[in-house]
């Protein structure tokens, strides 16, 4: 029991154990690392928050990982987790200051956004797959916190939690903006991990072993590259307009047109070999892919 992670279902009981005052809302709030009191070790290794969690860091120390590689970067940053995510508690070396946004999904109900939240990927990012920001980016950011605090501090109306949530939205949209902007300044970054995924692939189709082992899943292949499925998914959208399943799709159709095209394999060996449990599955996915059934794509180069 002693391994478990510490779960936190409102913000007021998670303040209390970080010897924060108390919310200004029991729903939302805005908390400065710098004023959190309590010994943290006195915490599990890992902990669970059942709320939406927007951390602001000023700066970063050391580098940050990002897949397999390291990078420096100072400029500090944004990261995201969603309800009931395990969450690794900061330890010694992890020296900065910065702002965390907690926000309940309660605060959300009723609202659009309760159901738009999950679209912003990044929510599912790891933690070392945070958004870094320049020095304008990180000035429009400060203003999106200090208004969001502005409107706490304000006596509560009939208008303060639309003012705030659309506020929110605004903070996700400048944070889908500035992803973007990183996976093109980063593309020489992606475009190694597109290739080690690339190789991946290359070796499961080379080997005899894919017969019994399947169609390679998202999940195997994210895992090999280190980075989440969620991160891998929007990084390929921005490098090829196609997402992970999408491209995973387009490969095995390439290596299946390789083979009709220069071996006598039957389409029931190269539907094996590429890992599909059934001949007729890989029929039909060539067939909506391409147009053609595989027969009539072999036969085409006769």
């Amino acid at each position: 029991m002693e391994n478990l992670p510490h779960t936190f279902n409102s913000i007021s009981q998670l303040n209390k154990a970080l010897g924060l005052p108390a919310p200004l809302h029991p729903l939302i709030s805005i908390a400065n690392y710098a004023d959190i009191t309590a010994d943290v070790s006195e915490l599990s290794k890992a902990l669970v928050l059942n709320m939406y969690k927007v951390s602001f860091k000023f700066n970063f120390s050391g580098k940050l990982k990002y897949g397999q590689q390291y990078y420096d970067f100072e400029e500090g940053g944004l990261s995201f987790s969603s309800p009931m995510q395990v969450l690794s508690v900061a330890g010694g070396d992890a020296d900065y200051a910065g702002l965390t946004l907690l926000i309940h999904p309660d605060f959300l109900r009723n609202h659009k956004l309760a159901a738009t939240i999950k679209n912003y990927g990044f929510f599912s990012y790891s933690v070392n797959e945070a958004l870094c920001l320049s020095q304008q980016e990180k000035e429009i950011i400060t203003a999106l916190f200090e208004s969001i605090m502005r409107e706490l501090k304000s006596s509560i109306d009939n208008f303060s939690q639309d003012i705030i949530i659309s506020q929110i939205e605004q903070l996700l949209n400048y944070s889908n903006r500035f992803y973007n902007r990183q996976f093109i300044t980063r593309k020489v970054v992606h475009n190694d991990l597109l290739e080690s995924f690339d190789e991946i692939l290359k070796t499961y189709f080379d080997r005899e072993e894919s017969l019994f082992e399947g169609v390679p899943s998202v999940v195997d292949i994210a895992d090999k590259l280190g980075v989440s499925q969620r991160y891998l998914s929007d990084m390929l959208k921005s490098l090829t307009g196609m997402n992970t399943q999408q491209y995973l799709q387009i490969k095995m159709l390439d290596k299946a047109k390789e083979l009709l095209s220069t071996s006598t394999l039957s389409i029931s060996q190269i539907a094996y070999h590429l890992g599909f449990e059934y001949p007729q599955s890989f029929n039909k996915l060539f067939k909506r892919k391409t147009g053609m059934k595989p027969l009539e794509y072999r036969q085409s180069f006769n």
